[in-house]
């Protein structure tokens, strides 16, 4: 017998056995999404010795990415239409047949489309972990979970290249995918097991038209940001037509959508300001942390000498902090119910964080590097899990997939931008400096040389030496980057409106602005159907 689930939507403390359980489940599957690349990424040299082909290495990378982006906005709209625990067991199975399948390829290409069934699957798994918090959990009691996303994200990205490594050490590299399968497995039992949410059919049609436009958008984005600057120049034919592409089915979709039924991304979510905002900073967050994950370890290995599996624990002051932060944070927003401080903060030290990295060069100690990303790790913190939380709480309950998988796609892209825009910096910046202490011959024959401890100590003095420099020039130029696109997100900070949360009390306050009325208005209404719909299913939770 299980503790009753206090009714959504109020501001009673929701700790029952079975939500404990639920949201175990929920973890293992983010785990599922997110460790994937960071054990790919240590199999890779392992898979192209066996496999070869490695003119097309990248795309078993990015056909997971392309999958996984394409597909998060449709499984959040097929969750609010026909259920969200039907489609998030499917978004499971999905990505175990892909990595059953991925863990049996013979060839690359296999590898690549199997890949793609895998990313497809991955797309479903985090929107599904989002919507279905936001299902169970009022957003003022949201905050005290906060601490644990953070944590299965660090996890991730801590975890992922040790286990990678240890796994295609001793087991080889095909059991870097089927790690998955008994991991699914058990999210598979949980869910199926205790999660009991009330059934949905809806009457309508899936917006297949928007779907499509929208995957064609967002396929040539990530493609441009991809191959942009390598191996297409950022001006040739190939990345201006996928530019094209990506204008014309954008504004395709835009029309689209206002002439659906169901579309697939409701427009009128955007015309709440809090949304906007969110999906605004949401992208500015993804663009730092991913660039600052990538860039980080680089600079680690190539000028403080780290290995690579060192250079990964060495992310801990970063992922510490941001853990800890966000779990204060979460504290501090359930028992007060106030957030909008969180986005302002968090952006301030996200600027000064990105600054502080831009300023390391040959001479900083691990120490003072550890200090900067700590600085990040904390700006992060505040901003990671409050922007989905005000997202979600910037839209009615029977939006809240799209909400989701909005969010998590902007952050997505936010990512993939910055990874593009700032390695397209970076290596700019580590050509000129090469050319610059050892002239364009000597420039050209030590750039074959892989940016790792182990390679570098093999080059002579002065090569490793000026190899160290321009890592470090490119890196500075890259998290100045960084810095400059993070003043947009602590800028849009000050913008978004302190609108209660659902099940915080109070609507609003007397002599609110209108815009906040009427928005609070909308978190009202939004917050009666969860009580009306929340004593079904928090009955079967029960049971």
């Amino acid at each position: 017998m299980v503790d009753k689930v206090k009714p959504a939507g109020t501001s009673e403390e929701v700790k029952p056995r079975s939500v404990r359980v639920v949201l175990v489940a929920l973890m293992i599957a983010m785990l599922l999404a997110m460790l994937d690349n960071m054990i790919i990424g240590t199999a890779m040299p392992t898979i192209v010795g066996e496999l070869g082909d490695l003119e097309h290495l990248s795309w078993v990378v990015t056909a997971y990415t392309l999958a996984t982006a394409a597909s998060t906005p449709i499984w959040g709209k097929i969750g609010d239409m026909y259920g969200r625990k039907g489609s998030f067991l499917t978004a499971i199975v999905i990505f175990l047949i892909g990595s059953a399948l991925s863990g049996m390829a013979q060839d690359m290409g296999q590898l690549i489309g199997f890949r793609a069934i895998q990313g497809l699957g991955a797309g479903g798994l985090m929107v599904g972990v989002m919507a279905i918090i936001g299902d169970l959990i009022p957003p003022r009691e949201r905050g005290k979970y906060q601490g644990m996303m953070a944590g299965v994200m660090a996890l991730a990205m801590i975890g992922g290249p040790l286990v990678g490594g240890t796994i295609t050490d001793h087991m080889g590299w095909r059991w870097s995918f089927y790690i998955n399968l008994p991991l699914g497995a058990i999210a598979l039992a949980m869910v199926t097991a205790v999660l009991h949410l009330p059934k949905k059919r809806s009457q309508g049609k899936i917006d297949y038209l928007g779907a499509a436009l929208l995957t064609v958008a967002i396929t040539s984005t990530v493609l441009v940001t991809t191959w942009g600057g390598a191996p297409y120049a950022w001006g040739s034919v190939e990345i201006l037509a996928l530019i094209a592409v990506g204008v014309l089915s954008t504004a395709a979709f835009l029309y689209v959508e206002t002439k659906a039924a169901e579309p697939v991304m409701p427009l009128h979510i955007f015309r709440s300001r809090n949304f906007t905002l969110m999906s605004v900073i949401g992208f500015l967050v993804g663009f730092a942390m991913f660039g600052g994950v990538l860039y980080l370890p680089l600079f680690q290995q190539s000028v403080q000498g780290a290995s690579a599996t060192n250079s990964g624990l060495l992310l801990l002051p970063m992922l510490l902090s941001m853990m800890l932060v966000s779990l204060i944070a979460g504290r501090v927003t359930t028992n007060s119910g106030k957030y909008k401080i969180f986005p302002i903060v968090g952006g301030a030290l996200m600027v000064v964080g990105m600054f502080l990295l831009a300023t390391m060069d040959t001479g900083t100690t691990r120490l003072v590097s550890g200090l900067y990303m700590a600085v990040l790790g904390a700006g992060l913190g505040f901003l990671m899990q409050i922007t989905m939380l005000v997202a979600q709480n910037s839209v009615e309950t029977k939006d809240m997939g799209v909400a989701s998988s909005s969010a998590t796609l902007f952050r997505t892209l936010g990512g993939s931008f910055g990874v593009a825009l700032m390695g397209s910096l970076f290596t700019s910046r580590v050509a000129d400096s090469m050319v610059e202490r050892l002239g364009p011959e000597a420039a050209g024959a030590a750039g074959a040389a892989q940016l790792d401890a182990a390679s570098l100590a093999k080059l002579p003095e002065a090569v490793r030496d000026a190899y160290q420099h321009a890592v470090a020039a490119g890196t500075h130029s890259a998290f100045l980057l960084g810095a400059a696109i993070a003043v947009l997100g602590f800028a849009a900070a000050w913008f978004v409106k302190e609108v209660p949360l659902r099940g915080a009390g109070p609507a609003a306050p007397a002599g609110a602005a209108d815009g906040e009325k009427n928005e609070n208005a909308e978190n009202a209404e939004s917050a009666e159907k969860s009580e009306k719909a929340a004593p079904a299913t928090q009955e079967s939770l029960a049971h």
